[in-house]
């Protein structure tokens, strides 16, 4: 590879570790074609991008961006495959299932809502992270949950509310 290709591959790649949501980093070696490919289409039905990096060239492009990856540079060791999704936890999700049939992907770090996740161990708390729209989405609905229950009684009792007010202005 060329002094220039590498310095486009590494454009490429903090092109797009910088508009990516969430970025893990696993380690999946020793699957063989057959099940690289089951892996690869599981994460193209979750939306997930996934491709095998060189290391160097990967920590180039987090050196090159404006984010602060911490710690993600120092697992940067052995095989390295780079997922890269829009919705925070799909990518845990994704190994977690393919775990139930092969011993691979291994979690190496991650980069979910600007926070640093290191280490195998974290999956189950990337599984339970929740993107920005979703803690939004929960927000709203809890708002409008007391709005609902206060037009709901004045519409159920509507009929009582008029007949009192009707009564009342006879007297």
């Amino acid at each position: 590879m060329t002094k220039e290709q590498k310095s486009e591959v590494i454009e490429a790649l903090a092109k797009q570790i910088v508009e990516a949501k969430s970025l893990y980093l696993t380690d999946i070696a020793g699957l063989d074609s057959k099940d690289t490919t089951a892996l690869r289409r599981a994460c193209f039905k979750a939306g997930i991008k996934l491709s095998v990096v060189k290391n160097t060239l990967l920590e180039k492009a987090m050196e090159s961006s404006e984010k602060d990856f911490g710690e993600l540079k120092d697992v940067l060791k052995g095989n390295t495959s780079l997922m890269i999704s829009e919705v925070s936890n799909e990518p845990a999700k994704v190994i977690k299932n393919f775990r139930k049939k092969y011993d691979k992907p291994i979690l190496k770090g991650a980069y979910v809502e600007e926070s640093v996740y290191i280490g195998d161990h974290q999956i189950d708390n990337l599984i339970a992270v929740k993107s920005k729209e979703e803690i939004i989405r929960e927000i709203i609905t809890l708002l409008q949950s007391p709005v609902k229950n206060v037009i709901s009684a004045l519409q159920s009792s509507g009929g009582k509310l008029s007949g009192i007010l009707k009564t009342l202005s006879d007297r």
